[in-house]
């Protein structure tokens, strides 16, 4: 693009929450205000469109003013988005005509597209997981078959799930890791509520146990520093580590595992169980339909894990089978998943954004991240067709395995 057209830059947040959303926007607006300023452009309109595509199809934005763009930066104190977010996919024509997004004979795509058109977009960020950013691909290659016209996607990689292909690491999954183990190191503390009491504590992910191992391992680094009376308290280091990390990555025998916990309940009157919301969801769903039930699924035809409660599935199998007068289950994912981003997180995002905004300019279209697949994992604009969700956690990680080894499992 030439150093003197004026762009009209486009942001958008969308699916689930994650601690990186507001970062990532406060980041973006530094970096093209920064290219305003340095000339590398030659005027500059940035427009929010609010709730992810549900503001792209129903024209819903506004456009911030130059003179608060300095102002942004107070967005990384902040968790959730500043311009809201929904699931919405734009080739799903029949749940967007129910929600009211698009009316009889439109399509979703369609509406995107003459939209963006409207308001004169060069290009849009779009911010969140890879169905996200593999729909805008989309979208802007329909833009280009259907209208002539050019709008350059550039990603940012939002999810808490760390499992998108070939991406290194997602944004907010570090600190989302972090927001569990202070979530659990409080919960952990209902081990003394009551004798003989299980606590399963459920942490998201879907198809990857990478939060939940990370969860883990920030969680027992913390309590290494952590100082415990000496004989005479019910209160040790054993009661408040975790007993168990149950991931999709590992397979489970529930009996087995419960001979073994059933040993850790005995000796210290408690166990924790660390259980991925993805683990044994195939078994759950098998068993749903085979009762005739109706397994609960969102626009993309996910799973509702939220609605089928994998953590009381686990809690009522193994309660018995460790002899629990007790059980707790406990959600870290919404605590975790809005808070702000960490120093970590901070530090990656500014790097893609920074990239990411050199790469607009350029014309160049991409999810942003550090690839995988080329040597030294450079931050690039990654190629939208290899973009690709569902990236399991490598359990064979030699922290991973220490830690299991540590637990007894």
């Amino acid at each position: 693009m030439s150093a003197a057209q004026h762009m009209n830059v486009a942001m958008m947040t969308s699916g689930g929450l994650a601690p990186c959303l507001s970062s990532s926007v406060a980041y973006l607006i530094e970096f093209w205000a920064s290219a305003l300023k340095e000339g590398k452009i030659g005027g500059l309109t940035i427009r929010m469109y609010f709730d992810g595509y549900k503001g792209v199809l129903t024209g819903d934005s506004t456009v911030i003013a130059p003179e608060i763009y300095d102002e942004c930066s107070c967005l990384h104190d902040m968790g959730g988005s500043p311009i809201g977010n929904s699931r919405v996919k734009l080739t799903n024509v029949k749940d967007c005509m129910a929600r009211g997004f698009v009316k009889e004979g439109e399509t979703p795509l369609e509406v995107a597209a003459q939209q963006l058109i409207k308001d004169g977009i060069n290009v849009i960020h779009t911010i969140g997981g890879d169905d996200t950013n593999t729909q805008a691909a989309e979208l802007s290659k329909y833009i280009l078959e259907k209208h002539g016209g050019k709008v350059v996607v550039v990603g940012m990689p939002k999810t808490i799930d760390n499992d998108v292909y070939p991406i290194v690491q997602t944004f907010g999954a570090d600190t989302a890791a972090e927001q569990g183990a202070i979530f659990f190191k409080n919960v952990v503390s209902e081990s003394s509520a009551n004798p003989r009491m299980l606590i399963i504590h459920e942490v998201m992910g879907r198809d990857s146990g990478y939060l939940t191992a990370a969860t883990a391992r920030k969680y027992r680094d913390g309590m290494k520093s952590a100082k415990f009376t000496g004989p005479g308290f019910t209160t040790t280091a054993k009661s408040r580590d975790i007993h168990a990390v149950w991931i999709p990555e590992v397979s489970l025998d529930i009996a087995e595992e419960g001979k073994r916990l059933k040993k850790v309940m005995d000796e210290n009157g408690c166990v924790n169980v660390f259980l991925s919301e993805g683990a044994g969801v195939e078994e759950i769903v098998a068993e749903m339909e085979a009762n005739g039930e109706e397994v609960p699924r969102d626009a993309f035809g996910h799973v509702s894990l939220a609605k089928i409660n994998p953590g009381v599935y686990f809690s009522k199998r193994l309660a018995g089978l460790v002899g629990a007068e007790k059980t707790l289950v406990q959600k870290s994912g919404y605590f975790a998943r809005a808070a702000a981003s960490n120093t970590f997180d901070r530090k990656l995002i500014k790097d893609c954004a920074q990239e990411g905004v050199a790469s607009a300019i350029a014309g160049v279209s991409g999810c942003m991240g550090q690839d995988e697949d080329k040597e030294g994992t450079p931050i690039r604009a990654i190629e939208f067709e290899r973009i690709k969700g569902g990236k399991p956690f490598n359990a064979e990680f030699p922290w991973f395995k220490e830690m299991q080894a540590e637990i007894g499992m």
